[in-house]
């Protein structure tokens, strides 16, 4: 098991944006190995609000939508997707 980082590339939309004060992206670190999900719980834990968007939200890495469980890779742009409401 390797103890190496990879850094990613978090590009924030709506709720997500509006929970960091509008930044809109975030570049972290995680551990080798991270899956996609890894980088909403992270985000939940900085802000518990977006706890609502937990079941809803979909994931792109790299423009593709993909799996929750997809591994993220160095250097990866990650988009987390809620639902967009038109009220």
């Amino acid at each position: 098991m390797s103890n190496s980082l990879i850094t990613i590339n978090v590009k924030l939309f709506a709720a997500y944006q509006e929970a960091y004060g509008g930044i809109p992206e975030l570049n972290l670190a995680f551990p080798d190995g991270t899956p996609v999900k890894a980088v909403q719980e992270y985000l939940i834990s900085e802000h518990p609000e977006l706890s609502k968007w937990r079941d809803v939200t979909r994931f792109g890495v790299n423009l593709l939508f993909v799996e929750p469980d997809t591994i993220l890779r160095n250097g990866d742009e990650v988009v987390l997707i809620p639902p967009v409401s038109g009220g």
